[in-house]
């Protein structure tokens, strides 16, 4: 798993010409506040189950992205969401909705970014789908490319970067 990633300013510089910016304005609510690795996506809306499927699946370094539709109306991850993730191995997540137990999910050696917070749980029904392309913010999220979070955004690059 990658616990330190470069900064994201570091790499357009040194790869402006393979990166793509998110220019969604995420706040950092997770413990890890840079992190990264493989792409893993899922769509729902006011619905968490994927989510909870796959964080309680060996992450093995990804980072999972879900595209919420930007509702705000309930919180696509907590706490014990947050904390499945970290305990197999996910880097984090970079989530278009809220969380909620905010506190706990910022002690945790975990990244996490969403728009914001609030405390309705969302639905268990299952509905959304995994592992589609995604696009928001002007970057296109494809499963199995690379994304680099930090306190500046989130990039997107078509593979693992190494420095130049």
């Amino acid at each position: 798993m990658t616990t330190t990633s470069p900064p994201t300013a570091d790499l357009v510089d040194d790869f402006e010409d393979l990166v793509t910016a998110c220019t969604t304005q995420f706040r950092d609510l997770g413990g890890r506040k840079r992190f990264s690795g493989p792409i893993r996506t899922v769509s729902c809306r006011n619905d968490n189950q994927l989510i909870k499927n796959l964080m309680g699946e060996p992450g093995a370094g990804a980072v999972l992205i879900v595209d919420g539709g930007a509702s705000m109306d309930t919180a696509l991850m907590g706490d014990l969401i947050a904390s499945k993730g970290m305990d197999n191995g996910w880097s984090g997540a970079v989530i278009l909705g809220p969380i909620r137990d905010s506190v706990v999910i910022g002690t945790l050696d975990f990244g996490v970014k969403a728009l914001g917070t609030v405390p309705i749980k969302s639905a268990k029904a299952g509905e959304g789908s995994v592992d589609a392309v995604l696009t928001f913010g002007g970057a296109t999220f494809t499963p199995g490319h690379w994304v680099y979070c930090d306190e500046d955004g989130v990039l997107v690059a078509p593979h693992e970067l190494t420095s130049r």
